[in-house]
């Protein structure tokens, strides 16, 4: 489906991506993980033509779309992008930012666009909100609504840039069950995301990209497990795990905060340096979730 050639990014002061190289096939979910500032949402910029290359090919169904002739407009059709602040537009209702573009880009009637949009805000858990403004949401059901924009575009692929990252931790199990039913319909899927929890349950290939190129490509056992890849193996080494079992409404999250404390102290971290705290939903029960707690060194 997709395939990056020596895909290369410069910058006047930094050169983010170096030499990527990688085939996504038809219905992959990749995340896409390493250290801060290495490129990962110039990545997708880029697959999307958001950031022009200034070297190599990125070729979609064997067609070059960073050729200059082409029109990138095209590309862009097919490809749903989530981003990490949603970028919804604040001014129209949510059943109008789902409608927008298929209209005006796609040429559906009114009738079909709002139908469609109906459906999937279905999908994402959020009927009966069609009619209420961005400003009247929360974060997770802003960034549902985005996943719901996304795909009322029918697209071939969905980039999710970092998802959740501006999410409170409670709000962020609910944008990833939305994720999940996505992957579970056979999506293609490229998502990066600091959250390795979530890669190892969701995606079959994880891309570990340092120092402007993907250093290891595998499935997650392989990649969090097994890495063949020293800087691989030294980035999942540092990470520090720990789950607690969120089994009710009588959980004592002040007492596991005390926990998540002495935690960071326990690996000479400040918790304030603690790169994700997140809820991943088990089961159909809203309170039967694990909150796991990641910290780097």
């Amino acid at each position: 489906m997709i395939e990056l050639k020596h895909l290369e990014k410069k910058y006047e002061a930094v050169t983010p991506l170096r030499d990527v190289n990688a085939v996504i096939n038809d219905g992959d979910v990749i995340s896409v993980i390493g250290p801060s500032g290495t490129g990962k949402s110039t990545l997708l910029r880029c697959i999307n033509m958001l950031e022009r290359p200034t070297g190599g090919q990125i070729l979609f169904d064997g067609v070059d779309i960073t050729d200059p002739k082409y029109n990138v407009t095209l590309a862009r059709r097919r490809m749903g992008m989530v981003f990490q602040s949603f970028n919804l537009f604040g001014h129209l209702t949510v059943i109008e930012n789902l409608m927008l573009a298929p209209m005006d880009i796609l040429k559906r009637s009114k009738q079909e666009a709002y139908e469609t949009g109906i459906a999937l805000l279905k999908r994402v858990d959020l009927a009966g909100r069609e009619d209420q403004y961005p400003d009247q949401l929360s974060g997770g059901q802003k960034q549902r609504v985005a996943i719901a924009r996304a795909l009322a575009m029918d697209p071939s692929v969905i980039l999710l840039d970092e998802p959740t990252s501006a999410l409170d931790p409670t709000m962020v199990g609910e944008v990833h069950a939305v994720i999940r039913d996505i992957a579970e319909m056979g999506r293609t899927m490229i998502i990066v995301t600091h959250e390795m929890n979530f890669a190892r349950a969701i995606c079959n290939r994880v891309f570990f990209l340092d120092q402007g190129v993907i250093c290891e490509d595998g499935t997650p056992e392989q990649i969090f497990d097994a890495s063949r890849n020293d800087l691989t193996r030294r980035f999942v080494q540092r990470l520090k795990v720990m789950e607690l079992k969120i089994d009710g409404p009588d959980f004592d999250f002040p007492g596991a905060g005390s926990e998540i404390d002495r935690y960071s102290l326990s690996c000479s971290v400040l918790k304030k340096t603690a790169e994700e705290m997140t809820y991943t939903y088990y089961g159909e029960a809203e309170l039967s979730n694990t909150v796991r707690v990641v910290i780097r060194e």
